[in-house]
């Protein structure tokens, strides 16, 4: 049976996703010059593309995966072990850890995929909690310690990252290249087809489509770009922790996911620097953080179901009819 024929995003959309893209890279450089403080926009930047990768696996593939903090978790110890035991250049090291979070997300992936719904989320979250203890017990991870004191070194030899500034445009590229991947593969054919998958499975099946195979590779493109993101994280940090590899950890990008805007481009980057702003500017209250994070969430899912860009996308549109 012959497959029916997809078309790429229109070039209006285009056009508006380029300028969007534009005025956002010309506010996030300018940001350290007027007050902000770079770690914070660093810190921000890493979840912003940990967020991204994984509305690339629910927002468009429709797959609620509970265990996505391994592959960040899993890429920051295998980069940091490499910049500092092997002393490995920070692209090296990035590099490695984010074919690790490859590798670990095709096995996941394979094991996972066969089963739908909160099967599938459950799968992954057993997984992660195997991933979780295995890294608490095994050597290298130094434990409940962590790996500390990760070099950062120099970039292809000659850009010096200890340089804040020069880590923190290092990270923004990093974060546009792979925000206008993620952009190129939501609207190629395949992300028109892993649409159609998540609107409905069974029809894009009885059109000839290999159903999950799209959706393993969806949630192995995933899981490299967690890794990458986990991978920058350890550099810019100079630390990978079990933190980053708790299940709260696989909680707090679906705050993220859903706060900003669940299948929308730009969501994931909203909600990841409002979830990151809050635990910032809040974090005298201690441990209320939590609450008051959790409580504002709540009003959010109320009052805006679609996430601030999805519900701003809606109105746009509304105004423009």
């Amino acid at each position: 049976m012959t497959s029916a024929p997809v078309t790429p995003a229109t070039p209006p959309a285009r056009n508006t996703f380029l300028i969007a893209t534009a005025v956002m890279a010309a506010l996030l450089a300018i940001a350290p010059f007027v007050g902000v403080y770079p770690v914070f926009l660093m810190k921000a930047l890493c979840f912003a593309l940990f967020a991204c990768a994984f509305n690339l696996l629910i927002g468009f593939g429709g797959l609620l995966s509970f265990g996505h903090a391994m592959f960040l978790g899993t890429a920051g110890y295998v980069c940091a072990h490499a910049a500092k035991e092997w002393g490995w250049p920070p692209e090296a090291a990035i590099l490695v850890g984010t074919l690790s979070a490859t590798a670990l997300g095709m096995v996941a992936g394979a094991l996972a995929i066969r089963r739908q719904g909160i099967y599938f989320a459950m799968i992954t979250l057993a997984l992660s909690q195997m991933i979780f203890f295995f890294y608490l017990q095994t050597p290298f991870t130094h434990g409940e310690d962590g790996i500390q004191a990760v070099p950062r070194g120099k970039l292809f030899g000659f850009i010096d990252l200890s340089n804040i500034l020069v880590m923190y445009f290092t990270v923004l590229v990093v974060f546009l290249a792979a925000f206008v991947f993620i952009y190129r593969v939501v609207n190629s054919p395949f992300g028109q087809v892993l649409k159609a998958i998540r609107e409905n499975e069974p029809r894009a099946i009885s059109l000839g489509y290999d159903a999950e195979r799209y959706k393993l590779l969806a949630f192995v493109l995933s899981a490299a770009l967690s890794g990458l993101a986990g991978s920058v994280k350890a550099i810019v940090f100079q630390l990978a922790s079990l933190t980053d590899v708790h299940w709260t950890m696989s909680g707090e990008v679906v705050l993220m996911t859903l706060l900003g805007g669940m299948g929308t481009i730009f969501g994931p980057v909203v909600g990841a620097f409002a979830i990151i702003g809050l635990e910032s500017y809040l974090a005298s209250f201690g441990q209320w953080v939590t609450v008051i994070t959790g409580a504002i969430f709540v009003v959010c899912v109320l009052a805006f179901r679609r996430g601030i860009v999805g519900e701003l996308g809606a109105w746009w549109a509304q105004r423009k009819r």
